[in-house]
């Protein structure tokens, strides 16, 4: 993966980080030793060396001064002499660099001043030698170690980083199962392997259940066909007949107009039965012409009613879309307006990149406004419906990109705005 917050990049982040912040303590230590040993250990050291010289002093008067390759003492009286740049020093410690650095302690006992002085910078050359070394080595086994580590971790999580791009090259319309077989080069641990088996299991089942899903919904959907026709055809053909009364009359178009309900569900449960609109021809409809059928369609199904109905045009709307899908959605919104409008108006408004759809029906409570888009919501079924229109109607538009917004209010109607983003206009006729 080629993401700043990919798992191989993740973990030699943090594996770089912890050989920066171990050098740093590794190096930290080693400059604080040798603090410690000028300034604690030689310090002391030297008052070891005084207190020893005097306690000698004492016992033997006249001794030797001390003298070896890195101290040595000077007192008055005593050859060689104390130094003229020591002279005037007080009692106590004093650090200096030139000519060379070196550490001076000096101490008095019964009038008699000794001069210790220590070669630092042969220490120094001995604490860098003897610390350098040491450090070099220490941070070429911890660079080793750390790189022993990014390497066995990446084998690790290789497999993991596989199954991560084969997801991101799965394609949903046609999932492959295949893509997540491992390849035997990497050596996945038990857990990787099952994780596979597991996805593979997974997508498997997936591909064959949207199959059955799919061949189910487009076999009812096609089977359903038929029966309608019947049913349609014959009361047709029964209301032909002048001496039936006026209820066999109506129980005859209540008849006629369940099945056409049923046929319009037919026809979105087929459209709804392909997985995705890439298939489907897509061509520019006039919204404008399908407003105005599915309109006239839905009245011939009840044709006594007496709700006024307008079509506001502003412009010829043209929508890239499956003439199909398009008559779906808006003779399914056209329908749930007038049948939950008893008296009054409904209003369709074609603007430049949508449609408005306004009843002066009852309206619905706020709460009942976020149920209308779930199937057999009992309000839904009061009007003779079960709700599944408006169902169809959200996942098609889903489908195509087509924001729906729905506003209402109680005693005040409700308010369908459908807007169409890839939307051409014409000017409006005539």
């Amino acid at each position: 993966m080629t993401s700043e917050r990919g798992l191989n990049r993740r973990l030699g982040r943090e594996l770089l980080l912890q050989a920066v912040y171990i050098s740093l303590a590794v190096v930290v230590g080693v400059y604080a030793a040798a603090q410690l040993m000028e300034n604690v250990l030689i310090e002391r050291a030297l008052q070891g060396e005084a207190d020893y010289y005097w306690q000698r002093e004492q016992l033997n008067p006249g001794g030797p001064l001390p003298d070896t390759k890195n101290l040595t003492g000077y007192s008055e009286g005593m050859y060689p002499g104390v130094p003229a740049d020591l002279a005037g020093l007080p009692e106590g410690f004093h650090h200096r660099d030139k000519p060379r650095e070196t550490l001076t302690y000096i101490s008095s006992r019964n009038g008699q001043r000794l001069y210790l002085v220590f070669e630092v910078e042969q220490v120094n050359e001995l604490v860098t030698f003897f610390g350098i070394v040491p450090l070099v080595l220490v941070l070429i086994f911890i660079y080793l170690s750390l790189y022993s580590a990014y390497r066995v971790s990446r084998r690790a999580v290789s497999p993991v980083v596989s199954l991560a791009q084969q997801v991101q090259k799965l394609d949903p319309a046609a999932p492959d199962a295949s893509l997540f077989t491992l390849d035997p080069k990497l050596k996945a641990d038990e857990e990787i392997l099952v994780l596979s088996v597991a996805l593979q299991d997974l997508i498997s089942r997936v591909t064959d259940f949207a199959d059955r899903e799919r061949r189910f919904t487009r076999d009812a959907s096609h089977e359903l066909r038929t029966p309608l026709t019947v049913i349609k055809i014959a009361v047709d053909r029964l209301l032909k007949d002048n001496s039936l009364d006026v209820d066999n009359r109506e129980t005859l178009l209540r008849i006629r107009n369940s099945a056409t309900d049923m046929e319009q569900l037919t026809t979105a449960f087929l459209l709804l039965a392909r997985e995705s609109g890439q298939g489907m021809a897509r061509e520019w409809v006039c919204v404008n012409d399908i407003v105005k059928a599915e309109l006239e369609r839905a009245l011939i199904i009840d044709p006594g009613s007496s709700i006024e109905t307008e079509v506001d045009e502003v412009c010829r709307l043209f929508v890239p879309a499956p003439e199909k899908v398009l008559e779906s959605v808006i003779g399914n919104l056209l329908r749930n307006a007038l049948a939950y409008t008893d008296a009054g108006r409904v209003t369709v408004r074609i603007k430049p990149d949508s449609i408005i759809i306004e009843d002066t029906g009852p309206g619905m409570e706020p709460g009942d406004v976020a149920e209308i888009f779930k199937p057999y919501v009992s309000k839904q079924r009061q009007r003779g419906g079960f709700g599944v229109g408006l169902t169809i109607v959200n996942r098609l538009t889903e489908r195509f990109g087509w924001p729906i917004h729905v506003e209402s209010e109680p005693a005040r109607g409700t308010h369908v705005r459908l807007d169409f983003p890839e939307a051409r206009t014409d000017p409006p006729p005539g």
